[in-house]
């Protein structure tokens, strides 16, 4: 079991990260002080979650005392949407959640993006705990409390940040992902060794597919933890966290959501923001092979030999401003950086980025 805590230097306010076996089935004991005695605990998750952990859940809530419901979801990127946040909204209301009520996410980014955006909101402001069932939502989504959801304008474009009250990450809910959804979750870790730890990067490059355990888990949170306890709002340090980000939102947006997960796409966005990198003499050579074969080697796809069309959806990047975007680019691995970048400037970026990976992809 690993224990971690959420510190902010520029507020008051705090909270634990537990990650360890049989978290689920502990939740009511966990959660305890969380419970409300005169409101609702409401659990929202989607349906393939729920149908294997929601019994579990409720019981154990119960048992705990509280009073529950739940609110389900379809699973996947295509309920981040406003219609979907209306339809809980109503939900909220028909079950009778009060200010003094608690929300619980149970399930991957998507259900964690949405409740939270739901519970930041309803109200004003109703508190959460994160119950992540994935890699993805476990190593990253879950911890540091940006809530969206996505308009036709791209991904995560509406949220607020509302940081949760708790987070308690099971690790026994891995054993049941698909393999593309645990490749997935890797995309994320394999970016905090890139961005701030060499010997997390080395080690995952020794590491069989499908192996990350507690500790892994525990090293990103940690990583997360330190950037967030620092810039919560992400006006400075935490941007690094972006790593493979913008463009891989962009191959996202390019595909209605519909082509890549979340994962595949970042990990595509983290060899062609190296490729860049190298390009304009920021990235050491090789790093862009370096990250591809590690991604490769957790079952992640290689990157789409024709990018520069992806310079037309950074624009709607929430990072950039009137004229110009933020890349993170990587002076080596474990060491990231910000660069501002003209929009003018982007597509012979890509277009440069494009020739290196054309050239990886031959070998």
């Amino acid at each position: 079991m690993e224990l971690l805590k959420v510190e902010n230097t520029a507020r008051a306010g705090s909270y634990d990260i537990e990650i360890g076996s049989g978290l689920i089935a502990a939740a009511g004991e966990k959660l305890g002080r969380f419970i409300p005695k005169h409101d609702k605990t409401v659990v929202v998750s989607d349906e393939n979650v729920f149908r294997l952990y929601g019994e579990r859940v409720m019981a154990s809530l119960a048992k705990a005392g509280a009073d529950t419901a739940a609110v389900i979801i379809p699973p996947g990127e295509a309920s981040k949407t406003l219609k979907q946040l209306e339809a809980i909204y109503d939900l909220f209301g028909d079950i009778g959640l009060k200010r003094g009520g608690l929300v619980i996410a149970l399930g991957g980014g998507v259900v964690g993006d949405i409740a939270g955006l739901a519970a930041a909101t309803w109200m004003r402001g109703v508190p959460l705990v994160q119950l992540p069932t994935t890699l993805l939502a476990q190593v990253d989504s879950s911890v540091g409390g940006k809530t969206a959801i996505d308009t036709s304008s791209g991904k995560n474009m509406v949220g607020v940040f509302s940081r949760p009250a708790a987070v308690l990450a099971d690790t026994e809910t891995l054993s049941t992902l698909p393999l593309r959804e645990y490749a997935s979750g890797m995309a994320e870790v394999i970016k905090y060794g890139a961005i701030a730890s060499a010997g997390l990067f080395e080690r995952l490059e020794s590491l069989n597919a499908g192996a990350a355990g507690e500790d892994i888990i525990a090293a990103c949170c940690g990583i997360k933890a330190d950037i967030v306890s620092e810039d919560e709002f992400d006006t400075g340090k935490r941007q690094l966290l972006n790593f493979g980000h913008t463009f891989g939102h962009a191959l996202e947006t390019k595909y209605g959501f519909t082509k890549y997960t979340h994962g595949e796409a970042v990990a595509q966005g983290m060899v062609i923001a190296a490729a860049v990198g190298e390009s304009a003499g920021i990235t050491p050579k090789g790093t862009a092979d370096r990250i591809l074969r590690l991604t490769l080697a957790q079952g992640l796809p290689a990157p789409e030999t024709d990018i520069t069309d992806l310079a037309r959806y950074i624009s709607h990047d929430k990072k950039s401003t009137a004229d110009s975007v933020s890349l993170v680019l990587i002076r080596g691995i474990g060491a990231a950086v910000i660069h501002n970048v003209k929009f003018g400037e982007a597509g012979a970026l890509l277009a440069s980025a494009q020739t290196v990976i054309r050239s990886e992809a031959k070998r």
